[in-house]
Protein backbone atom coordinates (compact mmCIF):
# COMPACT_ATOMS: atom_id res chain seq x y z
CA UNK A 1 0.00 0.00 0.00
CA UNK A 2 1.33 3.55 -1.12
CA UNK A 3 0.51 5.62 1.98
CA UNK A 4 0.62 9.48 2.79
CA UNK A 5 1.83 10.36 6.49
CA UNK A 6 0.32 14.05 6.61
CA UNK A 7 1.11 15.42 9.93
CA UNK A 8 0.41 19.09 11.47
CA UNK A 9 -1.09 20.19 14.99
CA UNK A 10 -4.15 20.87 12.67
CA UNK A 11 -5.88 23.46 15.20
CA UNK A 12 -8.61 23.43 13.60
CA UNK A 13 -8.00 21.30 10.59
CA UNK A 14 -9.79 22.98 7.80
CA UNK A 15 -10.60 22.94 3.57
CA UNK A 16 -6.86 23.89 3.04
CA UNK A 17 -5.21 20.49 4.19
CA UNK A 18 -8.56 18.19 2.67
CA UNK A 19 -8.01 19.73 -0.55
CA UNK A 20 -4.32 19.47 -0.53
CA UNK A 21 -4.15 16.18 0.90
CA UNK A 22 -6.21 15.21 -1.81
CA UNK A 23 -4.07 16.51 -4.49
CA UNK A 24 -1.17 15.07 -3.42
CA UNK A 25 -2.93 12.12 -3.37
CA UNK A 26 -4.03 12.05 -6.97
CA UNK A 27 -0.84 13.08 -8.06
CA UNK A 28 1.25 9.99 -6.15
CA UNK A 29 -1.61 7.25 -6.47
CA UNK A 30 -1.46 7.31 -2.94
CA UNK A 31 -4.04 4.32 -1.35
CA UNK A 32 -4.37 6.29 2.05
CA UNK A 33 -3.57 9.46 3.40
CA UNK A 34 -2.93 9.61 7.32
CA UNK A 35 -3.74 12.26 9.42
CA UNK A 36 -1.83 12.73 12.28
CA UNK A 37 -2.61 15.04 14.81
CA UNK A 38 1.24 16.00 17.35
CA UNK A 39 0.37 16.11 21.00
CA UNK A 40 3.29 18.63 21.30
CA UNK A 41 4.66 19.93 17.85
CA UNK A 42 8.97 20.97 18.46
CA UNK A 43 8.18 24.18 16.76
CA UNK A 44 4.83 25.27 17.40
CA UNK A 45 3.25 27.22 20.65
CA UNK A 46 3.06 26.00 24.33
CA UNK A 47 -0.09 24.83 25.48
CA UNK A 48 -0.98 21.76 22.10
CA UNK A 49 -0.89 19.37 24.89
CA UNK A 50 -4.06 20.85 26.55
CA UNK A 51 -6.09 20.83 22.94
CA UNK A 52 -4.99 17.35 21.94
CA UNK A 53 -8.04 15.39 22.30
CA UNK A 54 -9.91 18.12 20.44
CA UNK A 55 -8.06 18.42 17.45
CA UNK A 56 -8.05 14.57 17.41
CA UNK A 57 -11.64 14.69 17.18
CA UNK A 58 -12.01 17.42 14.53
CA UNK A 59 -9.72 15.75 12.44
CA UNK A 60 -11.11 12.64 12.47
CA UNK A 61 -14.13 15.02 11.98
CA UNK A 62 -12.92 16.44 9.13
CA UNK A 63 -11.42 13.14 7.27
CA UNK A 64 -14.67 11.18 7.84
CA UNK A 65 -15.77 11.82 4.92
CA UNK A 66 -13.16 10.43 2.70
CA UNK A 67 -12.72 6.80 2.40
CA UNK A 68 -9.07 7.40 1.25
CA UNK A 69 -8.18 9.46 4.63
CA UNK A 70 -7.64 8.05 8.07
CA UNK A 71 -6.42 9.01 11.25
CA UNK A 72 -3.93 8.50 13.85
CA UNK A 73 -3.49 9.09 17.27
CA UNK A 74 0.07 7.28 17.53
CA UNK A 75 1.62 11.03 18.63
CA UNK A 76 -1.29 11.99 21.04
CA UNK A 77 -0.91 8.82 22.95
CA UNK A 78 3.16 10.03 23.53
CA UNK A 79 3.01 12.27 26.24
CA UNK A 80 6.26 14.32 24.76
CA UNK A 81 7.40 16.79 22.00
CA UNK A 82 6.00 14.60 18.27
CA UNK A 83 9.22 13.94 16.01
CA UNK A 84 8.35 12.72 12.80
CA UNK A 85 11.60 10.69 12.77
CA UNK A 86 10.16 8.29 15.44
CA UNK A 87 6.78 8.42 14.32
CA UNK A 88 7.68 6.70 11.00
CA UNK A 89 9.46 4.60 12.56
CA UNK A 90 6.58 3.30 14.70
CA UNK A 91 4.63 3.34 11.32
CA UNK A 92 7.18 1.13 9.31
CA UNK A 93 7.52 -1.17 12.55
CA UNK A 94 3.11 -1.53 11.81
CA UNK A 95 3.50 -1.45 8.45
CA UNK A 96 6.56 -3.16 7.19
CA UNK A 97 5.44 -3.56 3.47
CA UNK A 98 3.87 -0.32 3.46
CA UNK A 99 5.50 2.52 0.99
CA UNK A 100 5.91 5.58 3.07
CA UNK A 101 5.35 9.34 1.78
CA UNK A 102 6.02 11.87 4.39
CA UNK A 103 4.01 15.02 2.98
CA UNK A 104 5.14 18.49 4.16
CA UNK A 105 4.98 22.03 2.65
CA UNK A 106 8.08 24.31 0.91
CA UNK A 107 8.71 26.15 3.93
CA UNK A 108 9.26 23.30 5.98
CA UNK A 109 11.34 21.20 3.13
CA UNK A 110 13.63 24.64 3.35
CA UNK A 111 14.33 23.80 6.84
CA UNK A 112 14.08 19.99 6.59
CA UNK A 113 18.05 19.68 7.11
CA UNK A 114 17.02 20.78 11.03
CA UNK A 115 14.68 18.08 11.94
CA UNK A 116 15.73 15.41 14.08
CA UNK A 117 17.55 12.95 12.01
CA UNK A 118 16.87 14.37 8.63
CA UNK A 119 18.86 11.47 6.40
CA UNK A 120 17.37 8.40 8.06
CA UNK A 121 13.82 10.75 7.46
CA UNK A 122 14.88 10.15 3.61
CA UNK A 123 15.83 6.29 3.76
CA UNK A 124 12.68 5.84 5.65
CA UNK A 125 10.10 7.53 3.37
CA UNK A 126 9.86 9.31 0.41
CA UNK A 127 9.66 12.81 0.96
CA UNK A 128 6.73 14.85 -0.75
CA UNK A 129 6.91 18.28 -0.74
CA UNK A 130 3.88 20.26 -1.38
CA UNK A 131 4.87 23.27 -4.05
CA UNK A 132 1.87 25.88 -3.50
CA UNK A 133 2.16 29.37 -4.94
CA UNK A 134 3.29 31.67 -2.51
CA UNK A 135 5.86 28.86 -1.92
CA UNK A 136 7.46 28.11 -5.23
CA UNK A 137 9.62 25.59 -5.52
CA UNK A 138 13.50 25.74 -4.29
CA UNK A 139 15.71 23.15 -3.72
CA UNK A 140 17.07 21.97 0.13
CA UNK A 141 21.17 23.28 -0.67
CA UNK A 142 22.02 20.90 2.74
CA UNK A 143 20.09 17.60 1.64
CA UNK A 144 19.23 18.40 -2.08
CA UNK A 145 16.41 16.46 -3.97
CA UNK A 146 17.34 12.69 -3.87
CA UNK A 147 14.46 10.72 -2.72
CA UNK A 148 12.20 13.76 -2.77
CA UNK A 149 8.88 14.20 -4.65
CA UNK A 150 7.44 17.98 -5.73
CA UNK A 151 3.47 18.13 -6.17
CA UNK A 152 1.71 21.22 -7.19
CA UNK A 153 -1.17 22.20 -5.31
CA UNK A 154 -3.43 25.22 -5.04
CA UNK A 155 -3.04 28.40 -2.97
CA UNK A 156 -5.63 28.35 -0.51
CA UNK A 157 -5.84 31.18 1.34
CA UNK A 158 -6.80 29.36 4.46
CA UNK A 159 -4.80 28.88 8.05
CA UNK A 160 -5.51 27.92 11.30
CA UNK A 161 -4.39 30.77 12.98
CA UNK A 162 -7.09 32.82 11.18
CA UNK A 163 -9.87 30.48 11.97
CA UNK A 164 -8.87 30.91 15.64
CA UNK A 165 -9.09 34.22 15.31
CA UNK A 166 -12.30 34.60 13.69
CA UNK A 167 -13.94 32.17 16.24
CA UNK A 168 -12.99 34.40 18.89
CA UNK A 169 -14.16 37.43 17.34
CA UNK A 170 -17.46 36.11 16.74
CA UNK A 171 -17.00 35.96 12.88
CA UNK A 172 -17.96 33.32 10.37
CA UNK A 173 -16.02 30.13 9.71
CA UNK A 174 -18.23 28.64 7.49
CA UNK A 175 -16.88 27.21 4.77
CA UNK A 176 -13.74 27.44 6.05
CA UNK A 177 -13.71 23.97 7.99
CA UNK A 178 -16.08 21.03 7.46
CA UNK A 179 -19.92 21.65 8.87
CA UNK A 180 -18.97 19.13 11.36
CA UNK A 181 -16.04 21.03 12.15
CA UNK A 182 -17.88 23.66 12.72
CA UNK A 183 -20.74 22.76 14.82
CA UNK A 184 -17.70 20.69 16.98
CA UNK A 185 -15.93 24.26 17.53
CA UNK A 186 -19.33 25.84 18.78
CA UNK A 187 -19.91 22.66 20.74
CA UNK A 188 -17.16 22.87 22.80
CA UNK A 189 -16.52 26.45 22.73
CA UNK A 190 -13.21 26.42 21.26
CA UNK A 191 -11.17 28.92 20.59
CA UNK A 192 -13.06 31.80 22.52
Amino acid sequence: MNLGIFGGTFNPPHVGHLITAERVGDALGLDSILFIPSFISPHKQEGEERTAEHRLAMTRLAAAENPRFAVSDIEIQRPEPSYTIETVRSLRHERPEDHLFLIIGMDNFLTFHLWKEPKELLRSAALVVMNRPLYPKRVNEVLGTENVQFVDVPGIDVSSSEIRRRVHQGESIRYLVPQSVEAYIHQHALYR
